[in-house]
């Protein structure tokens, strides 16, 4: 049996809310937090602190985080109180809008009233593929991600891509997938905000 309390000390938990973590640690984490839901609170803790840490100085953190430690624990949540682990499919060149509508016409998987730039609600998880629909009210800050291939596949609304100077717009029923140490940035090019399947998938 895994020493849960050597588990926390480890400092993984920190990397994890910070988004830090490798794609393995990742993995590990969730596996744990499933296995020991009370880690569900520490990481609800660390998450606090971090943010306390974080509103005492002027640099803001990456504004994708907090929604997806949130849709990460809400997820787990979810799973505790029964609902079933569910397998979107993977996102390709022909995917469309009609291959996710099992979860797209369920009432939880919905944007709240108290929305705030981004959204975030996953619908499935392996540690292969992590899948969820994504809300994004005006723009998304540069990522680049190294260990994990990320795939858009857009709802609704209207948005520009940005990939290294390259920019790809996009409405309802496009597909695409982020290359592997590519910069990107996301910006909403509609008076709605731009809902997206978002999957990412380990490299």
């Amino acid at each position: 049996m895994e020493n849960i309390e050597s588990f926390i000390e480890s400092g993984i938990l920190e990397m994890y809310v910070l988004g830090m973590a490798s794609a393995e640690e990742m993995r590990q984490v969730d596996t744990m937090v499933f296995k020991y839901p009370e880690l569900t609170r520490k990481i609800q803790e660390i998450s606090e602190t971090l943010k306390v840490y974080a509103e005492a100085f002027s640099k803001a953190p990456n504004a994708t985080i907090k929604p997806m430690i949130l849709a990460s624990i809400d997820y787990m949540e979810r799973l505790k109180n029964g609902e079933q682990p569910s397998f979107p499919p993977i996102l390709n060149d022909k995917s469309t809008i009609q291959d996710y509508s099992e979860w797209l016409n369920r009432k939880d998987i919905a944007l709240p009233n108290d929305f705030n730039q981004i959204y975030v609600k996953l619908i499935g998880y392996t540690p292969q593929a992590s899948t969820a629909v994504v809300w994004i009210q005006s723009e998304t800050p540069y990522e680049v991600h190294t260990d994990e291939h990320e795939k858009f596949l857009i709802l609704e609304g209207t948005c520009d891509i940005n990939i290294d100077g390259n920019i790809r717009s996009l409405v309802p029923g496009d597909y695409l997938s982020i290359p592997l140490h590519a910069g990107h940035t996301v910006k909403v090019t509609s008076s709605i905000p731009c809902k997206v399947i978002l999957q990412r998938v380990a490299a």
